[in-house]
């Protein structure tokens, strides 16, 4: 049990940079505390004490704004970030490694009996607000967009934004996708077409920085052709602050 606590708290430093202690994450964030009281509910669901299960997963809902139902399968170093309004169906099936935000809804669409809701694999990531519907998989390491509506398949590795949801294939949102990860931030939540002059302020800057960085290398590439060296000249570029990026954001 303190074995799979402590994981729950490394994976906590993983992917939130606001995070500064354990005691802090530990006391002070609701995503681990709902997933704490969802272990104690899903064991009671198994010993088929069905109430007492339901009755827990209601208090972890009073107190985290996070509902999850007891018959959810979780599996290890699952993370929600902020959480409130995070609502995950009874047949739900979570990876390992999962990071979803607040406002995701893994829900269903009929009302028959039998599985009706999402099965999530490993490395998944969903941004705030999307709404993940029906039987359907989302594959290992695929990120779905904030606000997205998804309610068919998402290959794995692949990034899905929109309503209804689409997938990111085109090779110059791949290439975006990779300078985005370089940069220290991730442009996934964000879809192509949307008005939102920032946005496209930054999809700009992405796609000027692959540009960028594609003439450099032809210009090195022929300077060492050349017999040119400039390992020291060179040692300390390519620097880029993300977070003189996160403040132009914010």
């Amino acid at each position: 049990m303190f074995s799979r606590l402590r994981e729950d708290i490394r994976s906590v430093f993983d992917r939130d940079p606001a995070a500064r202690t354990s005691w802090e994450v530990l006391t002070c964030y609701p995503g681990v505390h709902a997933v704490l009281m969802h272990r104690l509910s899903h064991w009671l669901w198994g010993c088929q004490l069905r109430w007492l299960g339901r009755f827990v997963s209601h208090l972890a809902r009073f107190f985290t704004g996070i509902e999850i139902h007891p018959g959810a399968t979780i599996g290890r170093r699952f993370f929600i970030d902020h959480g409130m309004g995070v609502v995950i169906g009874e047949t739900a099936i979570i990876g390992d490694d999962v990071t979803i935000y607040h406002g995701v809804t893994l829900g269903g669409t009929s009302w028959t009996k039998g599985r009706r809701h999402p099965t999530l694999e490993d490395g998944v990531v969903i941004g705030a607000g999307a709404q993940v519907l029906g039987p359907i998989t989302v594959g290992a390491r695929a990120k779905l967009g904030s606000n997205a509506v998804v309610v068919k398949d998402v290959p794995a590795g692949t990034t899905a934004v929109g309503n209804p949801a689409r997938i990111i294939d085109t090779e110059q949102a791949q290439k975006r996708e990779e300078k985005a990860g370089q940069m220290g931030f991730s442009a996934y939540a964000l879809a192509g077409k949307q008005d939102d002059p920032l946005a496209k302020a930054i999809h700009g800057l992405l796609d000027h920085a692959v540009e960028t960085d594609r003439r450099i290398d032809v210009l090195l590439k022929k300077l060492e052709d050349s017999g040119v060296c400039l390992e020291d000249e060179l040692a300390t570029a390519d620097k880029f602050d993300p977070k003189y990026l996160s403040k132009i954001v914010d």
